[in-house]
């Protein structure tokens, strides 16, 4: 079962235990952490943001155009920004590093 390294806005860092096929926002809410996702994972807003660890970002499917133009709207955007709903969990991704980013 891949993990999920994520930290916080508060800096705690945490493993999350994720099966493959979920999205790293699905995993996020299932373990009430703070995320809104107000669309539920439909690539209809940018309220799952992450920012994924640099050493990770290339290792993921690039983004379509829907997610990079939602991107746009996201606060706090990075390089290495992405929408959680759209990082579908699998081996290869086993350890992945993600910061979620204040809901506001």
């Amino acid at each position: 079962m891949p993990i999920i390294h994520v930290t916080t806005v508060e800096g705690e860092a945490l493993e999350l235990q994720a099966d493959s096929g979920r999205s790293v926002m699905e995993v996020v809410k299932a373990n009430d952490l703070p995320m809104l996702a107000a669309c539920g994972g439909a690539l209809a807003c940018a309220t799952c943001h992450v920012i994924v660890d640099p050493d990770w970002y290339d290792r993921l499917q690039p983004p379509s155009e829907d997610e990079e133009d939602l991107l746009d709207t996201a606060h706090g955007l990075t390089s290495t920004s992405r929408l959680g709903c759209q990082i579908l969990m699998r081996e290869e991704l086993d350890g992945i590093r993600v910061c979620l980013t204040p809901m506001d």
